[in-house]
């Protein structure tokens, strides 16, 4: 739906389910529902998560017409996807494998045009379109620096190939369809400074040398092709964990040329971290149903210098609750936005509403999409049925912006 100018959603990586018949089964079930009840007037965006699996039967041509003539008739359009879990994400133990297969894989790359081959055809004419992806591969993955900057170099080339891809696009339909890169903990790009360098030291100096090659393009046309079609995907949740503000985060992108495809509204748990022993362990017990063995739940520590450490997952960090010196934890788990106390704990609620707030003056961008997934993972008490869990997010979302 549209709120403020702005195309607003939900990720349907919400809803389990790895096939397309899986995945339309959902949208028909839950997509006619919402829009009822949000935006009953207007048409409704979709953000779209396909998997690999879903990709590659939606491309056939009579799945695509089926599925626009779905659309059409539900007065819906797509106008985002989710291109970051190539595989399963429901179910089953995803923790690290979320970035498999990686950038530096042509399994990857591959992946990635076929979803924009099909959001060209479904986008709505004069209207972008863009797809969030993984921050290049999970550093830990890598053993030293010279592995590192490999990996680096094979994901530039690659990203570099869908440029080349999404210029034809443009060429052809005159859609522009950009590629949203979403920096995460422990991913190789994890926050400002890292997003920045990749751009500087990697992506346009290897980029634009690629494009004047294969496409003959002049340094200043290549640069610009990489800047229109790469683009950094804000997730809240994320920029929140690593304690960075959402107004220098954008200052700093701005000020670099570097545009922002994709804002994903989305909330993490915050604790101060108490003095005493027996305050401790109630943090612990309260904190110890958040540690599932789906996905992993990065821990980032601040202590009275605001030096800043890190834990892979929770249980890592939980294991040093008792000595830790930190004062506050951040933990990297989707929590409904909708809330800001959780009662021993909190959330990162507030960054939101600074986003939402600078959204008021500076036109950062206008695709927004609320990205909580961990509803059937959440401890109980704090999950209800997901119809209202979407209704009751997007219309939090939605009522902010309009104040």
């Amino acid at each position: 739906m549209r709120i403020e100018g702005k195309h607003l959603s939900y990720c349907t990586n919400i809803h389990p389910g790895e096939s397309w018949k899986e995945t339309f089964e959902n949208l028909k079930k839950y997509i006619p529902n919402i829009k009822s009840s949000l935006s009953p007037e207007q048409d409704f965006g979709i953000g779209l998560r396909l998997s690999n699996e879903a990709s590659l039967v939606l491309q056939r041509p009579e799945e695509l017409k089926i599925f626009k003539t779905w659309l059409k008739d539900q007065k819906a359009y797509v106008f985002t996807m989710n291109g970051f879990p190539y595989g399963g994400f429901h179910g089953q133990v995803v923790k690290d494998k979320v970035h498999a297969p990686d950038w530096t894989t042509k399994e990857r790359r591959d992946y990635t045009i076929r979803l924009f081959e099909i959001l060209a055809d479904l986008l709505p004419d004069k209207m972008e379109g863009g797809i969030s992806t993984s921050p290049l591969s999970y550093r830990f993955w890598f053993s030293n620096q010279q592995e590192l900057d490999r990996a680096i170099t094979l994901s530039t080339t690659h990203l570099v190939q869908v440029v080349a891809k999404l210029i034809e696009i443009k060429q052809k339909t005159g859609k522009v369809l950009h590629l949203d890169i979403e920096p995460e903990p422990d991913g190789i790009l994890e926050n400002t400074a890292e997003m920045l360098s990749f751009f500087k030291d990697w992506l346009i100096p290897m980029g634009s040398r690629d494009l004047m090659d294969s496409l003959q393009m002049s340094q200043e046309d290549a640069e610009s092709a990489i800047k229109e079609h790469i683009r950094l995907c804000y997730d809240v949740c994320h920029f929140a964990l690593v304690y960075e503000k959402p107004a220098e985060v954008f200052q700093a992108m701005e000020a670099a040329g570097i545009k922002i495809g994709k804002i994903q509204i989305s909330a993490a748990l915050k604790l101060s971290i108490p003095d005493s022993s027996e305050e401790r362990e109630v943090i612990l017990k309260t904190l110890e149903p958040f540690a599932e063995s789906t996905y992993l739940h990065q821990v980032i520590g601040r202590n009275s210098e605001g030096q800043l450490e890190s834990y892979r997952d929770l249980d890592q960090a939980l294991q040093q609750l008792e000595e830790t010196e930190q004062e506050e934890w951040r933990i990297h788990f989707h929590v409904p936005v909708f809330l800001s106390d959780y009662g021993q704990v909190a959330s990162t609620q507030s960054d939101i509403l600074e986003v939402l707030e600078y959204l008021k003056s500076k036109n950062v961008t206008n695709h927004l999409e609320v990205e909580t997934y961990t509803w059937d993972v959440l401890p109980k008490g704090m999950n209800i049925d997901i119809q209202s869990s979407i209704i009751r997010e997007l219309s939090w979302v939605s009522d902010n912006m309009k104040k």
